[in-house]
C-alpha cells in the first residue's frame, strides 16, 4: 500500500508551489556563476522601461504644460502602447495588463482629486502593503526572501529546517523591507509640499523604483547565500548547515 503524505505537509507544499510559481513568472532565477540575474528579475531592460517611462511622461508633460488633463493622457496612452505590443507578442494577460492597471489608478486618483501630487498616492499604498507583509512574513517565521530564493537556490522550503538558513533569509527580507520604508520616508514628506515638491517627487519616484528595488535585491540574495556555495539541486537546504 502506498503511504499517503501526512495532511499537514500539503500548507509547505502549496506554499512552495506559489513561491515557485511567483519567482518563475517573475524571471527570477541564477546566473552560471551563482549569482541572482538581478536584471531579469526586474523585468529586463524592456520592464525597466516600462515601469519608468510612464512616470516620466507624466511628471515632464505636467512640468511644462502645468495641465493634469495632457499629462495623465500621456502617461496612460504610454502604458497603453505597452499593453498592446505584449498582446502582439503574446504575452500573458496578466503580464501585459498589470502596469497599464497600476498606471490607471495613478491616473484616476489624481483626475478624481485634481492634484498632480495625487498621482503617486496608489504607490504608496502599495508600498505600504508590502511592507506590512514582507514583516508578517518574518514574525511568523516564513520570511518571503526564504520563499523565493529558496526556490531559486533549490533548497525548497528545507532551509526552515536550519535556524541559520531561517535567519538568513529573515535579514535578506528586513533588507528589501528597509528600502520600501526608505522610499516612504523620503516620498512622503516631498508629496506632502504639494506641487512644489512634484519635481523632487518624481524624481525620486523614479530613482528609488526598480533601481534601488534591483540594489535591495541583490544585497539580499548576498546577505543570504548558503555557507556552501557549489548548492545545486534538493541538496541546497542541507548543504553547510548542519547545526
Amino acid at each position: 500500500m502506498t503511504e499517503q503524505p501526512a495532511p499537514r505537509d500539503e500548507p509547505e507544499k502549496s506554499l512552495s508551489d506559489l513561491a515557485g510559481s511567483y519567482a518563475a513568472k517573475a524571471g527570477m532565477e541564477r546566473r552560471d556563476d551563482g549569482q541572482i540575474d538581478v536584471l531579469k528579475s526586474i523585468g529586463g531592460v524592456r520592464g525597466l522601461v516600462e515601469s519608468v517611462l510612464p512616470g516620466i511622461i507624466f511628471l515632464v508633460v505636467f512640468t511644462v504644460s502645468r495641465d493634469l488633463g495632457p499629462a495623465l493622457i500621456g502617461a496612460l496612452g504610454t502604458a497603453a502602447v505597452f499593453t498592446v505590443l505584449r498582446l502582439i507578442q503574446r504575452g500573458t494577460v496578466t503580464q501585459a495588463f498589470s502596469g497599464l492597471v497600476g498606471v490607471a489608478i495613478c491616473a484616476f486618483v489624481a483626475n478624481s482629486t485634481g492634484r498632480a501630487e495625487d498621482f503617486y498616492v496608489w504607490g504608496f499604498i502599495t508600498n505600504a502593503a508590502y511592507i506590512v507583509g514582507m514583516v508578517v512574513s518574518v514574525l511568523v517565521k516564513w520570511p518571503l526572501a526564504g520563499l523565493l530564493f529558496g526556490f531559486i537556490r533549490g533548497e525548497g522550503l528545507d532551509w526552515r529546517k536550519h535556524p541559520r538558513r531561517l535567519k538568513a533569509y529573515a535579514l535578506a527580507t528586513w533588507i528589501v523591507t528597509s528600502v520600501l520604508v526608505l522610499r516612504l520616508l523620503v516620498q512622503v514628506p516631498l508629496y506632502f509640499m504639494g506641487e512644489d515638491g512634484l519635481v523632487a517627487l518624481g524624481t525620486a519616484r523614479l530613482v528609488m523604483g526598480l533601481p534601488l528595488y534591483a540594489l535591495g535585491l541583490w544585497l539580499a540574495w548576498l546577505v543570504s547565500r548558503p555557507a556552501d556555495s557549489t548548492i545545486a539541486g534538493g541538496s541546497a537546504g542541507r548543504a553547510g548547515e548542519q547545526d
